[in-house]
């Protein structure tokens, strides 16, 4: 995959959502879209003992039925913060590479930035950092008419759905007995393959 895409914003994003960023020469993240529920613009999934949990980040969403991404602010009432890296602590204290990136991510998580998307921009800059990735990175002015051009992956990456590019395998910290758990959030693969991370997220 070349040339520019365009996707949704995400929270600590899935592995599938990484893998068509490093592809592309740049990548456009949709702010002007109305916000939707039970996507990964708000939540990421990462592999407790217990298997895939699911993380969110509450946000107020107003007495407005639409309301732009761009303007999605974060609850701050519910602890999430707290509940989040104490869940992450949990799952990969264990892994490899934990002592190397957690630092970083708490810092962004702890930061009290008041839009959703800020928070996922802080969050997507410092994982391209540390996955040694050099898309550019922009932001659209106007949202874009939905279409089926296969540049397009704001609806196409969403939980409960395929990924949309064939993963690679690598070692996980918990052997939950129903074998390798797929397409969780970046940090899932950051942790346990460190510097070698970018090299899972080419197409298997």
């Amino acid at each position: 995959m070349t040339g520019k895409i365009l996707i949704s914003t995400a929270y600590l994003p899935p592995i599938d959502y990484m893998s068509v960023i490093a592809s592309s020469e740049a990548a456009v993240i949709e702010k002007e879209e109305n916000y939707i529920k039970q996507t990964y613009r708000n939540r990421c999934y990462i592999l407790s003992a217990h298997g895939p949990q699911l993380l969110t980040v509450p946000v107020f969403e107003g007495s407005r039925h639409k309301i732009k991404i761009s303007e999605v602010r974060i609850d701050y009432s519910k602890r999430w913060q707290q509940v989040h890296l104490r869940a992450i602590m949990s799952s990969y204290k264990s892994s490899p590479y934990f002592d190397f990136y957690f630092e970083k991510i708490e810092k962004i998580i702890l930061a009290n930035h008041e839009f959703l998307l800020e928070l996922n921009n802080a969050l997507l800059e410092a994982v391209i950092q540390m996955l040694r990735i050099k898309p550019e990175i922009l932001y659209s002015i106007d949202f874009m008419t939905i279409t089926d051009n296969t540049s397009d992956f704001r609806y196409t990456i969403m939980p409960g759905k395929a990924a949309v590019t064939k993963l690679n395998k690598y070692i996980q910290v918990f052997d939950t007995g129903k074998g390798f758990e797929p397409n969780l959030s970046v940090i899932d693969l950051i942790f346990n393959q460190g510097p070698e991370s970018r090299n899972y997220l080419q197409p298997a």
